[in-house]
C-alpha cells in the first residue's frame, strides 16, 4: 500500500504567535498510504503539526514538502489546490448548524463547483456508507455525537482526500462510537489508499489499534511502532467494546470506490 513519500519535513521549526518555539528542527518523511497515530500532551504541538501539513501555519525554519512540491515555492493559488488533495476533522465537528446534513456534506463538493446531479449522487453515496444515509434531511442539531462526528467525516473524505488529518476526532465519543469511527478511517486507508495521521489522547485506541506513533514531546516529534495496518484480530476485539472492526463498512466501501470516477 505504501510508496512514495508524500509528507516530508526537513528541519523544519514553527513558532507560536507570541514568538514562543513549539517545534523545533523537526524531519520525517512520510509514505503515500500510511496510518500513524499522532499523540502528546496537550499544548506540546500535536495541532501545529497537523496545521503545518495543511499549510494553515507557515514554518519559521526548515522545508516542507507535500506530494514532492515544495510548498515553500507555491503560491496561494497552488496552495488552495494543494488542500484539494487534503481535508481536515476536528473533535468539535465544525457542522454548520443551519445546513441540513446533506448540505454539510454537499459543501466542499459545491466550493468546487460540482454540478448538482453528480453533487446528489456523491453525496447519497457517502452518507450512506457511514451508515447516515436516512438522515440526510436531518439538522446537526437532531443527531448524537458519533453521527455528528460521521457527518464531518463524510465531508471529509467525499473529495477523496490523498491525505486525511484527524485532530482528536474521538475525544468527545463514547467506545461505541469511537470504534466505528476508527473503522471508517481503517477502511478509508485500506479500500482507498488514503494517507492517514490521527491525533488522540487515547490510550486505548493505541494499545487496540497497532499503527505506528508519532509523539510529539519537548518540541520535537519521535516515531515508535513500524508498518501502516493494524493487527484486527480476536484479542483486538476482546479489548474494544462495539461492532467488530473493519467489518461494519465494508459491505458499501465496494459502492464507494467508483465514487472518484462517478
Amino acid at each position: 500500500m505504501e510508496g512514495k513519500t508524500v509528507i516530508s519535513f526537513a528541519n523544519v521549526s514553527a513558532n507560536y504567535e507570541n514568538g514562543n518555539d513549539v517545534l523545533l528542527d523537526v524531519s520525517f518523511n512520510i509514505s503515500n498510504g500510511a496510518f500513524y497515530f499522532l499523540t502528546g500532551a496537550s499544548g506540546a504541538g500535536k495541532t501545529t503539526l497537523l496545521r503545518l501539513i495543511y499549510q494553515l501555519h507557515k514554518p519559521s525554519t526548515g522545508q516542507i514538502k507535500l506530494f514532492g512540491q515544495d510548498c515553500e515555492s507555491l503560491s496561494r493559488n497552488d496552495i488552495s489546490l494543494l488542500r484539494h488533495k487534503m481535508a481536515i476533522v476536528f473533535q468539535e465537528y465544525s457542522l454548520i448548524s443551519h445546513m441540513n446534513v446533506f448540505e454539510n456534506v454537499a459543501l466542499p463538493l459545491r466550493v468546487r463547483g460540482f454540478p448538482g446531479d453528480k453533487i446528489k449522487k456523491l453525496v447519497t453515496k457517502t452518507l450512506e456508507w457511514v451508515g447516515l444515509g436516512k438522515y440526510a434531511d436531518a439538522y446537526p442539531k437532531e443527531l448524537s455525537g458519533g453521527q455528528q462526528q460521521r457527518v464531518s467525516v463524510a465531508r471529509a473524505i467525499i473529495i477523496q482526500p490523498s491525505i486525511l488529518l484527524a485532530d482528536e476526532p474521538t475525544g468527545n465519543l463514547d467506545d461505541e462510537n469511537a470504534s466505528r469511527l476508527m473503522e471508517l478511517f481503517i477502511q478509508m486507508n485500506k479500500m482507498f489508499g488514503t494517507t492517514i495521521i490521527l491525533a488522540t489522547h487515547n490510550q486505548k485506541l493505541l494499545e487496540t489499534y497497532k499503527f505506528p506513533v508519532i509523539r510529539v514531546e519537548n518540541h520535537h516529534v519521535a516515531f515508535s511502532g513500524t508498518g501502516g495496518e493494524t493487527q484486527l484480530n480476536s484479542e483486538t476485539t476482546r479489548k474494544w467494546k462495539g461492532p467488530q472492526p473493519q467489518n461494519y463498512f465494508s459491505h458499501v466501501s465496494e459502492k464507494f470506490k467508483d465514487i472518484g470516477n462517478s
